[in-house]
């Protein structure tokens, strides 16, 4: 009989299998990495293309491309779009990041035949007409202008203002620069960066050869290259800045800490992210003990390290009652030197390990999951020997490295400090 007073055995997780992708190329060139899964009818196929051709004159054309994509082509309506993707019962969106645009169609197999072809005139001929334009910029300033009241949101631009100044990782949009927009400069940016020369398609789910067939008819041919040069940025440690934007009528003060780190193709960024997980990277973290659970200063607080092409960065974000704001920058740098002076507890280590490995485990929950993970990969130029060796950097990593990392890390000399309400 099942006693429930006694916990189960704890057993820390040993492997973790990855579905590998299957490579192959369409007639003109274009790389399809497949992660296959026959147990569902379902498939998710993304079209990735390579943000480039930055100019900080146009700082939004990436942007309103990808917003504006499916508003029409010349064979259809944004209305026809969206009614015929629907009647098959697909899933079609697009996506902007930093780094890439991915439009990404979610479909029955048995309806490839049909879904494709529109999706194909929506990536080839989109026509961002003027009207769809105009209301889309007006809809965008009004936006803008709501995001501006928010603390955290002018905190995280501010920030990213100060790191990666006027790149795309974070050049400062303001309202003239949604006025500045012109159609005919996202026709340009549209034929240069949605192209074959450009593209990297990544599907998931069941997809057998017919259905790669079917993409190779819509996407393998008639379909011209580009004039795309791909965005490359760098940036160098700056010293202490310290920027405080005061709003005197403010509640809540939002706090944003960090500076430049290194990313993901770095031998330091599976430490790194240990070193974050126990800092401020989960609910048990040490940030969150001291300055929710403790102090009773926020609601939540976090910690993260991001990874971008040209650029890593740590952060430390929250909002605070601005009577205590000075009070918890004050908690949250002891918990910085004490990372920086004091070795972890194996009782804690052990916790983050384990939380560590069970989060990647639980992350791989599906098909989708997988392709996730190889794109994580794949676009920095890595193979799965990261995971192999995030996993045992995970299982291995001791007290004394963390200690080092952290000294290594986390000068605060070098750390961009960002307040927006009242301290």
């Amino acid at each position: 009989m099942l006693n429930r007073q006694l916990a189960p055995d704890f057993k820390q997780v040993s492997t973790i299998n990855f579905i590998q992708p299957i490579h192959h190329k369409l007639d003109n060139g274009i790389p399809v990495y497949t992660i296959y899964s026959g147990e569902q009818d379902l498939v998710r196929i993304e079209f990735i293309f390579n943000n480039v051709n930055w100019n900080i004159e146009k700082p939004l054309q990436a942007i309103a491309v990808s917003a504006m994509l499916n508003n029409r082509t010349s064979k259809l309506s944004s209305k026809e779009i969206a009614e015929q993707i629907d009647f098959y019962g697909a899933f079609f969106q697009t996506e902007y990041v930093q780094d890439q645009s991915t439009v990404t169609l979610y479909t029955l197999n048995k309806h490839l035949a049909a879904v494709l072809p529109i999706v194909k005139d929506v990536i080839t001929d989109s026509q961002f007409p003027q009207a769809e334009m105009d209301i889309y910029i007006q809809n965008q300033k009004q936006k803008l202008q709501v995001n501006l009241q928010k603390n955290d949101i002018v905190a995280r631009k501010e920030f990213a203002q100060a790191l990666f100044a006027d790149t795309a990782y974070g050049v400062n949009i303001e309202e003239r620069h949604y006025d500045e927009l012109k159609r005919e400069d996202l026709i340009a940016y549209f034929k240069a960066a949605y192209a074959p020369d450009n593209c990297m398609i990544v599907v998931s789910g069941k997809f057998e050869n017919e259905s790669f067939n079917l993409l190779n008819e819509q996407f393998g041919h008639h379909w011209e290259n580009g004039k795309a040069v791909k965005n490359n940025f760098k940036f160098n440690i700056l010293p202490r800045k310290v920027i405080y934007k005061e709003r005197p009528d403010a509640l809540q003060s939002a706090i944003r800490i960090g500076k430049l780190a290194v990313n993901r193709t770095h031998e330091d960024f599976p430490g790194l992210q240990i070193l974050n997980t126990i800092l401020g990277g989960y609910f048990g973290s040490r940030l969150m003990n001291n300055i929710r659970e403790d102090k009773g200063y926020t609601y939540g607080i976090g910690s993260g390290i991001s990874s971008l092409q040209d650029a890593g960065y740590l952060f430390i974000a929250t909002e605070v009652g601005a009577e205590v704001c000075a009070d918890a920058l004050v908690e949250i740098y002891k918990e910085i030197e004490l990372l920086k002076n004091e070795l972890v507890r194996e009782e804690e280590l052990m916790l983050v390990k384990n939380y560590m490995l069970g989060s990647m485990l639980g992350s791989l929950e599906n098909v989708f999951s997988h392709a996730d993970k190889f794109k994580n990969i794949h676009l920095f130029g890595l193979g799965y020997d990261y995971y192999e060796n995030y996993i045992q950097k995970v299982k291995s990593i001791t007290a004394e490295e963390i200690r080092s990392l952290a000294n290594q890390y986390f000068n605060l000399e070098d750390f961009t400090e960002v307040v927006v309400g009242k301290k």
